[in-house]
């Protein structure tokens, strides 16, 4: 059974860029970033096969990368041109099991 470790978030300004990671104790295979905002539904953020292909939400398209290390068991979230909609308990699931989340919010 896979284990991980999510890192990263906390507060950031307005316009500001943030790094999440999520570190797994086997390879990915498929791993992505899930958020859940104030009062909303869980939303896909952005995934990652092992192959490398990308998939990103609209809503974020342009404004984040994701990406896996060279031994295929860190993902990376980066994003920037953060706004405060963005605030959200963001969550890493990494070949179908989901992360504890990580809090990241947008405020001046």
């Amino acid at each position: 059974q896979v284990h991980f470790v999510e890192s990263g978030g906390g507060l950031v300004q307005p316009g500001g860029s943030l790094r999440l990671s999520c570190a797994a104790s086997s390879t990915i295979l498929v791993g992505g970033w899930w958020r859940q905002g104030p009062g909303k539904q869980r939303e896909a953020v952005a995934r990652i096969q092992y192959s490398g292909t990308p998939i990103y939400e609209s809503s974020v398209k342009g404004r984040a990368t994701i990406s896996m290390d060279d031994t295929k068991t860190t993902i990376f979230l980066d994003m920037n041109s953060l706004r405060p909609e963005d605030t959200a308990v963001y969550v890493c699931n990494i070949d179908g099991k989901w992360g504890q989340g990580i809090q990241v919010t947008v405020s001046s």
